[in-house]
């Protein structure tokens, strides 16, 4: 019997609902896998706890304030954790020979230089954090090639299309191993059966409750105006090199198959399970083999109903508006990112109402003229410079267009 090596890992973005998930799968491998280091914002509270559990050498909090605070509660604990800080203290974890396996989850934007000093450290990236390739896909995958990480995406979308394709060889293409199109699945969110008229009044407790899945507020929202959707569509476009018009969605509200691929055949391979991130986290964790997740076996003879229809994109134009952003080129899904993270952030503090969002995102994809520098270092420098522009735009439109609470 073959001796497993144990891994260290390192989780950027500890504290959140993918970080949690993954501290839950390790907690069941304590053979296989330790805990090297963690990276969350602010929430002293929850990394605290981590640290206490899992013992990692080193952390670091992205707030300063917040790694003041944890600096002092670990010490009061007992424990010689070092407390790293600030954004250079995500990337020194990151890039931390002491983890083999980095664990990309930190939500938004903010998570594009971690994960890529992972992939620059050649790491087992396993990524949570599609924004990353949403602004700057081109470049990442390029680094990742560089540098010879190895990328296993860890939405359960992606994490199902990657289980369902060959992999026979890096260098074939996906039409010669008879690939016809990448089928991604959408529960709708809670207001799948909405009227545009009632879509006028929705709340942020109303959009953050989803019907299938425990996701942050930033997720949820996104999930709810299919805007997550079309960030999907855009990570299956750089993550396997797939023609935009052969990455389809369709939705499917019970969540229980997670995404497919059609075949020249006619074959179509699905990967089902119940929605819980654990299944694919343990996945990409134990990839090429597989490990028990804490996930219950899925019931086939309780799945009385499965059903699947075409997305709405004129309740839900966020979807239409990452294709076309895609279709662009160049940094206009890094404008649709940085445009959407502002319409979110507005609709939860109420200063914007959930149909606007979409609205606020067109307005300012229209605004910005977003070429790409060909070369890595100054290119990204464009992909941020691009960014600030399409946030500081979308916040001059919540001022003008946005609603009193």
């Amino acid at each position: 019997m073959t001796q497993v090596v144990r891994q260290g890992v390192c989780i950027l973005g500890a504290t959140g609902s993918i970080g949690q998930s993954t501290l839950d799968v390790l907690r069941r491998h304590p053979e296989r896998w330790s805990v090297a280091s963690l990276g969350a914002n602010q929430d002293v509270e929850r990394m605290l706890a981590a640290c206490l559990e899992f013992r990692p050498p080193v952390v670091a909090m992205a707030d300063e304030q917040a790694a003041a605070r944890l600096a002092t509660a670990l010490k009061a604990a007992g424990l010689a954790t070092e407390v790293l800080s600030g954004e250079e203290g995500m990337q020194t974890i990151a890039a931390d020979a002491a983890s083999a396996v980095v664990v990309a989850a930190i939500v938004g934007a903010a998570g594009l230089c971690s994960s890529l000093a992972a992939v620059r450290a050649g790491k087992r990236v396993l990524l949570a954090n599609k924004e990353a390739l949403v602004m700057s896909g081109d470049l990442f995958m390029a680094e990742v090639a560089a540098h010879g990480a190895t990328l296993i995406p860890l939405d359960s979308e992606h994490n199902a299309l990657f289980q369902c394709l060959p992999h026979v060889s890096a260098n074939a293409s996906r039409a010669a191993m008879g690939v016809e199109s990448l089928i991604l699945t959408a529960s709708g969110g809670p207001f799948l059966e909405w009227s545009a008229e009632r879509l006028l009044a929705v709340t942020p407790e109303q959009a953050c409750a989803h019907p299938n899945w425990s996701m942050g507020k930033k997720i949820s929202v996104d999930s709810a105006s299919l805007m997550n959707k079309g960030l999907e569509v855009i990570e299956a476009f750089w993550l396997f090199g797939m023609p935009l018009e052969r990455i389809k969605v369709v939705v499917h509200p019970q969540s229980i198959v997670h995404s497919m691929v059609a075949y020249a055949d006619g074959s179509v391979l699905a990967q089902l399970g119940l929605p819980d991130m654990r299944t694919p986290i343990a996945h990409a964790l134990a990839w090429p083999e597989r490990v028990q997740s804490g996930v219950a076996a899925l019931d086939l003879t309780q799945m009385n109903h499965l059903s699947f229809v075409p997305p709405d994109t004129q309740r839900f134009p966020c979807l239409r508006l990452a294709y076309d952003a895609l279709r662009q080129g160049g940094l206009a899904p890094a404008v649709l990112n940085a445009a959407n993270e502002v319409a979110v952030d507005a609709f939860l503090q109420r200063r914007l109402g959930f149909t606007q969002i979409p609205a606020l995102i067109e307005a300012v994809l229209n605004r910005v003229t977003a070429e790409k520098a060909p070369v890595l270092d100054q290119a990204l420098d464009d992909v941020f410079a691009v960014d600030r522009q399409g946030r500081a735009l979308a916040n001059e439109w919540v001022q003008h267009h946005g609603k009193v609470s």
